[in-house]
């Protein structure tokens, strides 16, 4: 069997792409894309390809993207499906959007409880996914994402997951705090339940792995 030819290696080639206004079928404008050789270019699709939910679409318009990243083009159908993916890409690729439109997108706003748990190693990066979660769900109705972390009150965060009204979806948390409030070693003083529980996010994983042996992820 022939080798496998390496993606860089592959020559660049030009193709011209016509452009048609979706209710019409009329063509209006060519544009011209380069792409590897006998490889799919990641503008051969857009977001409406993926088939999200329409509000997920009105808001990706909103935020001015043109077309799904590479990562995004390859990841987002897989997430959708419900399969399990390991994600690596550059910074500034779009990999948060990955698991919050596929999320979003398998979200069952009529239950009231957790579906989603993300886990990040910074707070600040907390507040970065939850924004990324407001940002795409502006048009969905009954969406709730709350951010837990340590250095306020576990007070605050037990009276939020005891009220059914206000209990999230999706949780943005960093471990300390994910692990007082599930308590895996005592699931009797738990004040997170983890039952409904259908996709669980390690945000920049590597960080995470490597900060969290004391703090006891392993033990999820």
């Amino acid at each position: 069997m022939d080798d496998l030819l390496d993606y860089e290696d592959a020559p660049i080639v030009e193709a011209e792409v016509e452009d048609t206004k979706e209710k019409k079928g009329t063509v209006y404008n060519t544009r011209t894309f380069l792409f590897r050789k006998g490889y799919v270019g990641i503008h051969t699709s857009g977001f409406q390809d993926f088939l999200l939910k329409p509000e997920l679409q009105r808001a990706i318009i909103d935020c001015g993207f043109e077309g799904p990243s590479q990562v995004q083009h390859e990841c987002i159908p897989q997430a959708i499906l419900g399969t399990d993916i390991l994600c690596q890409a550059k910074s500034g690729m779009g990999k948060t959007a990955v698991f919050v439109l596929s999320t979003l997108h398998n979200l069952q706003t009529s239950e009231n409880e957790v579906q989603v748990l993300v886990m990040c190693h910074t707070r600040d990066l907390a507040w970065q996914i939850y924004h990324e979660y407001v940002r795409f769900s502006k048009y969905m109705e009954n969406v709730r994402c709350e951010v837990f972390y340590g250095g306020e009150s576990i007070l605050k965060n037990e009276k939020i997951l005891k009220d059914p009204a206000k209990r999230p979806q999706i949780v943005v948390g960093t471990p300390g705090r994910i692990l007082d409030l599930v308590s895996p070693d005592n699931p009797a003083r738990a004040r997170m339940s983890l039952s409904k529980l259908k996709v669980f996010v390690l945000d920049e994983c590597d960080k995470m792995l490597d900060s969290s042996r004391d703090i006891g992820i392993f033990n999820f």
